[in-house]
C-alpha cells in the first residue's frame, strides 16, 4: 500500500507540476531566427572534462583590471585590485606568484576626505605593458593619486622572478586615470607607452598620449573636434611598410556627437591614427601631435530605402595578426544606442580599406551648424598626417620640419571624410533579439580546415558565458551564416566577462571576470562522439573524423598518413554524403536504445529524449500494430525541447515511440521508448484491494499489481523505477522518491508507518523519531491524523 499512497499522492499533482514545465519548456523553445548554441557546457561539466582551470587567488573577489600574456616566459600576468599575480600558462591555478601593492592607510584616509569611497581608494593596476625582456611597466590608480613602477621578470629561461623595484616607484600621472572605473588602453613599442586615458581628477580631459623618458605628447587640450567625451577601448602598433618610421599607432575609441548647439546627439565610433615617431611641431603644436587624424567606423546593417540600422557603441576591439604583420584583421564588438532597438554585432576590417580612408579626402565644414562635406581646397605639402620618413622622400627627418601650414591644416581639420566600412559591408555576426545578456568582450582565432580558413569567434557575456562561434560567407547568395558552436559556462557565479586573451600557440584561452580567471581549451573534439557523422556535423574547424574517432585536425605533418581517413566539411556540415551515405534503415531503428515507461490514464507523461546537439530537429514517430506514424503536436501532445508532452494520456497512446533527430540533412535515431498506459479502473481496483488487506502484504500486493515484477527501468519524469526490488523489501520507495526530486523521504517514511502500522508499530516509530528530534513534528498532525481514513496524498 505505501506504493500506492505515494503513486496517488504524486499524480494527483502532476498535472498542475508539468503543466507548470510546459510553460516553462515552451518559453525555453528557440526561435527561428535565434542564434542557438549546437553544445552548452555548464562550470560543473567543464571542470569535470578538464576543459577549463579556474584561479581565484585567496578566495576573494580578484577584480582583475588589466592581463598580459607573455608566451617567452610561459606566464599570464594579472593587474587586480591591490596586488599583481603571474600565472603559471599551463595551468592558471599551480605554482602563481603574488605582489601585494596596496594603497596605505595614510592614502586611504587622504583619499576618503576627498569624498571617495573606501573601495575606490583601493590600488587598482591599470596599466601592465612588456617594457622589455626582464622588466615589466605597471601602473595603478594608487587612491586617486596614480604611481608606477617597474616589476622583475628577469630573463627567459631563468628560474622564475617576480618583484616590484621599489626604487623604481614613481608618479603615475598622465600615465594611468584616477578612478579605477574610467577607461584606459595602452601600447608599448621600443620603450615608449602610447595610452588613450583622463589626465585629471574630475575626468575631464581624455587624451591620447606618448611619454618616454625625455618627452610627453599628446592630442590638445579642450578641444572638442580631436576628442569629445571619449570612452577608449583599444589600440596597437601596426607598420605601413617596411620602413619603422613610417608606423602608425591606432587608437580605438567612441565619443560623443554634437551638433551646432553644442548639444549631444549620440555616439559614435572611431579609429584615429598617429606617427609613431611624432615629435609634434616647432613653433605650433608644441609637445602636441602633429599627425592626429581620425575617421568613423561604420558597423551597419543594410535597410530598406537606404536606412541602415548602425551599431554605434564599440564594446571591445580584437586586433588579429598574420604572418604578414603589416595587413592585421581588425574585429570590432558593437551594440546599439537606442533605447528602443537592442542588439550586438561583430564587424570585421582589413588594413587597405582603413588606409584608404585616412589616405582619402578630409572633413570639412564652414560652422558648426553646417553638415560635413569633403574638402576641396589645397591640400599642403607633405599630406597632413603623414610621417617624417622615407615614403615622404626624405625631406623631412622630423615632424619639428614640417612647414608651419601643413600644421596648421592638420589642426583644423583632423576628420577625414571617408569613414571606414566593414568587410562585405554588413556584420559578419548579428544578435538582435531582446534579451537581458550582454556581449562584454571578443577574441579571435584563424584556423585552416579542410575546406579554406575559418574565424572562429570568442565572445565573452556579461553572465560568466564565452560563446564560441564561426561565420561563413557564401559568395554566391552573398550571405553570411552564423554557427554558435558551443556556450561555455566558465565561472559558477554570474558575472562579466571582463577580458578574453587567446593564445593560439597554446589551443588556449584565459579569461578574466571579477571572480577569477579561467583556463581554457579551443577545443575538445572527443565531445562530439566517435561517429563520423558526430564529427561531420560538429562543423568545428579544429576538429577531423580521422577513421576511428573525432579528433584535432592537422592540415600536414606526421599525421599526414591518415588524410585519406580524415572527414570534414565545416561549411555545408554534409555528413550524408561524406560518412558513406549513411541514412537511416530498419535495423539502425531497431537498433536503438530502448526505454518503457508506464503512466496512468488522464495524467501528463513527459517522454524525454534531448540530443547533445540543441540545433538539431526533433522527430517524432509511434508504432502502433507494426506500422510508423510521425506524432504531430496539438493541444494534448506537446513537442517541447526536453521531449514529448502528454498533457492528458489515453490509453491509445500506449505504444513504442521513437526520438529521431535530422541535422543538415542526416537522420540519427536516438531512443526508442515503450510507451504502456495502465487504466483507471485498474489502479482503484488495487487502491480498494490495499486498502481492505493493509500493512505491509497490502503494499505488496499493489506493488505486483501496478508494476510487474520484472519491468526495466524507466524515467523519473513519469512513474519510473530505476529497478524494482523484491515485494518484501521496506525500503525501494525511498529511491522512488528520489526519482520524483522529493528529498524528505524521512518526513514520508513517518507519515506512512504513521498510517498503515499497527498502534504498537506507531508507538515505536514515535519514540525512534523522538529520540532523533522529531517528537514535535510527529504530535502535532501526527497524532491528530492517526485516527482518520488514510488519505491519497503525500502530508507534506
Amino acid at each position: 500500500m505505501l506504493v500506492l499512497e505515494i503513486m496517488a499522492g504524486w499524480m494527483q499533482s502532476v498535472n498542475q507540476s508539468m503543466m507548470l514545465l510546459c510553460l516553462i519548456f515552451l518559453g525555453m523553445a528557440p526561435t527561428a531566427n535565434s542564434i542557438y548554441p549546437r553544445i552548452r557546457l555548464s562550470h560543473k561539466e567543464l571542470l569535470q572534462m578538464n576543459r577549463t582551470w579556474i584561479f581565484q587567488g585567496q578566495g576573494l573577489l580578484l577584480q582583475p583590471q588589466t592581463m598580459l600574456l607573455d608566451e617567452s616566459h610561459q606566464r599570464l600576468y594579472v593587474g587586480a585590485k591591490n596586488a599583481l599575480f603571474s600565472l603559471n600558462l599551463d595551468r592558471v591555478n599551480a605554482h602563481y606568484r603574488q605582489i601585494n601593492w596596496g594603497s596605505t592607510e595614510f592614502q586611504i584616509e587622504e583619499c576618503m576626505m576627498k569624498g571617495r569611497e573606501k573601495p575606490e581608494c583601493a590600488n587598482y593596476i591599470k596599466v601592465l605593458q612588456q617594457y622589455n625582456q626582464t622588466h615589466l611597466l605597471v601602473c595603478g590608480t594608487g587612491a586617486f593619486n596614480p604611481v608606477c613602477a617597474m616589476v622583475r621578470v628577469g630573463h627567459k629561461g631563468q628560474e622564475t622572478t617576480f618583484a616590484l623595484e621599489q626604487e623604481s616607484v614613481m608618479s603615475g600621472k598622465g600615465r594611468c586615470p584616477y578612478d579605477p572605473n574610467s577607461s584606459c588602453i595602452s601600447t608599448l613599442r621600443r620603450g615608449e607607452l602610447y595610452i588613450g586615458l583622463y589626465t585629471d581628477y574630475w575626468e575631464n580631459d581624455g587624451a591620447l598620449c606618448r611619454l618616454n623618458n625625455n618627452t610627453y605628447t599628446r592630442t590638445e587640450r579642450n578641444d572638442r573636434q580631436q576628442l569629445n567625451e571619449p570612452k577608449f577601448v583599444g589600440s596597437a602598433v601596426i607598420p605601413d611598410n617596411d620602413d619603422r618610421d613610417d608606423d602608425k599607432v591606432y587608437f580605438f575609441f567612441t565619443e560623443r556627437e554634437t551638433d551646432g548647439e553644442g548639444v549631444n546627439r549620440g555616439v559614435l565610433t572611431q579609429i584615429g591614427r598617429v606617427c609613431a615617431n611624432d615629435q609634434g611641431g616647432q613653433r605650433m603644436l608644441v609637445n602636441r601631435w602633429s599627425s592626429f587624424l581620425k575617421t568613423r567606423l561604420i558597423c551597419s546593417v543594410p535597410g530598406p530605402n537606404g536606412i541602415d540600422t548602425h551599431f554605434d557603441n564599440l564594446e571591445d576591439v580584437f586586433v588579429l595578426t598574420k604572418k604578414d604583420e603589416k595587413n592585421p584583421e581588425i574585429f570590432g564588438l558593437f551594440s546599439t544606442t537606442s533605447a528602443v532597438f537592442k542588439g550586438y554585432a561583430v564587424c570585421m576590417y582589413h588594413m587597405e580599406d582603413i588606409r584608404a580612408a585616412f589616405n582619402g579626402p578630409f572633413a570639412h565644414r564652414e560652422r558648426l551648424e553646417h553638415h560635413w562635406t569633403a574638402f576641396e581646397g589645397k591640400v599642403p605639402y607633405p599630406q597632413p598626417g603623414s610621417c617624417a620618413s622615407k615614403m615622404n622622400g626624405g625631406s623631412f627627418s622630423n615632424s619639428k620640419d614640417f612647414p608651419d601650414e601643413v600644421l596648421r591644416f592638420v589642426r583644423s581639420h583632423p576628420v577625414m571624410y571617408r569613414p571606414v566600412l566593414p568587410h562585405h559591408h554588413r556584420p559578419i555576426l548579428l544578435q538582435t533579439e531582446p534579451s537581458r545578456r550582454k556581449l562584454t568582450q571578443i577574441a579571435v582565432d584563424r584556423v585552416q580546415a579542410q575546406d579554406g580558413h575559418y574565424h572562429v569567434l570568442y565572445i565573452g557575456t556579461d553572465d560568466s558565458l564565452v560563446l564560441k562561434v564561426i561565420t561563413i560567407y557564401n559568395k554566391d547568395t552573398d550571405s553570411i551564416e552564423e554557427v554558435l558552436l558551443e556556450e561555455l559556462q566558465i565561472f559558477k557565479v554570474p558575472a562579466p566577462i571582463k577580458e578574453i586573451i587567446i593564445s593560439p600557440k597554446r589551443q588556449q584561452l584565459y579569461v578574466g571576470s571579477e571572480v577569477g580567471i579561467a583556463q581554457v581549451r579551443l577545443h575538445q573534439c572527443d565531445l562530439y562522439g566517435s561517429a563520423c557523422a558526430d564529427c561531420c556535423l560538429a562543423r568545428d574547424p579544429y576538429c577531423a573524423w580521422d577513421g576511428l574517432t573525432c579528433s584535432r585536425y592537422y592540415p600536414a605533418g606526421v599525421y599526414a598518413k591518415s588524410r585519406r581517413f580524415r572527414r570534414q566539411d565545416v561549411r555545408h556540415g554534409n555528413a550524408v554524403q561524406l560518412c558513406n551515405g549513411l541514412q537511416i534503415d530498419d535495423e539502425q531503428w531497431q537498433r536503438a536504445e530502448e526505454r518503457l515507461i508506464y503512466s496512468i490514464e488522464s495524467n501528463t507523461t513527459l517522454l524525454e529524449c534531448v540530443p547533445r546537439s540543441l540545433q538539431a530537429k526533433v522527430l517524432w514517430f509511434v508504432e502502433t500494430k507494426g506500422e510508423k506514424h510521425e506524432v504531430r503536436g496539438d493541444e494534448r501532445v506537446i513537442m517541447t525541447p526536453h521531449g514529448l508532452l502528454f498533457l492528458h494520456v489515453k490509453s491509445s497512446d500506449a505504444g513504442v515511440y521513437v526520438c529521431q533527430t535530422v541535422e543538415h540533412g542526416y537522420v540519427h535515431t536516438l531512443l526508442r521508448i515503450n510507451l504502456h498506459v495502465l487504466r483507471a479502473e485498474r489502479l482503484d481496483l488495487a487502491m480498494r484491494k490495499a486498502k481492505n488487506e493493509g500493512g505491509d502484504g497490502a503494499a505488496a500486493q499493489c506493488h505486483s499489481i501496478i508494476i510487474p515484477p520484472a519491468a526495466p527501468s524507466v524515467s523519473s519524469q513519469s512513474l519510473q523505477l530505476p529497478s524494482v526490488p523484491a515485494p518484501n523489501s521496506r525500503l525501494w520507495y525511498k529511491e522512488f522518491l528520489q526519482l520524483i526530486g522529493y528529498g524528505d523521504a524521512q518526513k514520508v517514511e513517518e507519515y506512512c508507518e504513521r498510517v498503515w502500522c499497527s498502534d504498537k508499530k506507531r508507538r515505536k516509530t514515535k519514540r525512534k523519531y523522538a529520540a532523533l528530534g522529531g517528537v514535535k513534528r510527529g504530535k502535532g498532525r501526527g497524532e491528530e491524523n492517526s485516527h482518520r481514513a488514510p488519505r491519497h496524498t503525500l502530508d507534506t
